[in-house]
């Protein structure tokens, strides 16, 4: 049963929070943040504002799965992880 766009919203939310809340995360996380991102930007029910959050999102987990050190990407994002996840929980 796939996930609704709400169900897929807060998973989203969810891996940025600890991410941010833990500053560590793994390549699977990223690479699964990359399909959320993916299958929510082709939905029509997806609010304009948090498209332009989504696309910030999607070049981070681009940058995290190829980053050589993704505990540092990670840490070096600190101020953004806190930003989408406040945006869109704002939205959802």
């Amino acid at each position: 049963m796939p996930l609704s766009h709400e169900n897929q919203i807060y998973l989203l939310k969810d891996i940025l929070y600890n991410q941010q809340s833990d500053c560590c995360g793994s390549v699977s996380e990223c690479e699964q943040v990359e399909r959320l991102v993916k299958s929510l930007m082709v939905n029509t029910n997806i609010n304009d504002n948090i498209r332009v959050i989504l696309e910030e999102i999607y070049r981070y987990s681009q940058d995290g799965v190829n980053s050589t050190d993704l505990q540092a990407h990670i840490t070096s994002h600190q101020t953004d992880l806190n930003q989408w996840v406040d945006e869109i929980g704002r939205f959802y």
